[in-house]
């Protein structure tokens, strides 16, 4: 009992280590960016003569992403992002009455820096484990991070396409611009596909993906960003 618990206690200290270390520095890959990558190539290698696998990934800083781009990701993925401390009760109380409604999970209500917490450490199933540890870390990020950080990294790391992560590289693989030339319409575009990123290529166009564009797009006008 002594054993796992000293082990627990320097597990969370490694997280806390690396959060911390991320504060300055930036992250050169995230847990999840490296289990995608590892499927990729695992599917490479039953290809004849296919060519070697790497990801579409380059950092760009806060200043160099559009404004847009900001507005449309807390828009869509966290509206309440200034104001909790990574932890939105009343959204998760609503996903939980829709996903209860439509007897199938259809809605995650986890905040930015919750899904932070999972693409950097724990990618892999849903387990109550994993979903203490999530809780854990998004406490780590929200105390030593400011928001316009936990935004930056999370811009930076985030899946937009079959190996393509962060805002620089999904605008050149999506637009053939940067992360700072988004439109007010690419940008929520970009946004409309981060449910599903792997479904969309350069150039998607369905019923959902606009509509769901439109409502981000309207939504974004009056968002605050850190």
């Amino acid at each position: 009992m002594l054993l796992a618990l000293t082990l627990l206690i320097l597990l969370q200290l490694w997280f806390a280590g690396h959060v911390a270390y991320w504060v300055k520095f930036n992250p050169s890959s995230t847990a999840f960016m490296r289990a995608r990558l590892e499927v990729m190539r695992e599917k490479n290698l039953k290809l004849p003569k296919a060519p070697h696998v790497q990801l579409r990934h380059q950092w760009v800083d806060y200043e160099r992403i559009s404004p847009h781009l900001k507005r449309a990701m807390i828009a869509a993925e966290d509206a309440r992002f200034l104001e909790h401390r990574g932890f939105d009760w009343d959204g998760m109380q609503k996903a939980w009455e829709r996903n209860r409604r439509e007897g199938a999970v259809v809605a995650g209500g986890s905040t930015i820096s919750q899904q932070l917490a999972k693409n950097l450490f724990l990618p892999g199933k849903r387990t109550y484990w994993r979903k203490a540890q999530e809780a854990l870390i998004t406490v780590m990020l929200e105390a030593m991070m400011s928001k316009q950080r936990i935004l930056e990294i999370y811009l930076n790391v985030i899946e937009w396409g079959d190996g393509v992560f962060g805002a620089e590289a999904a605008a050149r693989y999506h637009y053939g611009t940067t992360a700072a030339g988004l439109s007010p319409h690419q940008a929520a575009r970009l946004a409309a596909m981060t449910p599903s990123p792997r479904r969309y290529g350069p150039g998607a166009n369905t019923v959902y993906l606009n509509h769901r564009t439109a409502v981000i797009h309207a939504r974004s006008r009056g968002v605050q960003t850190p």
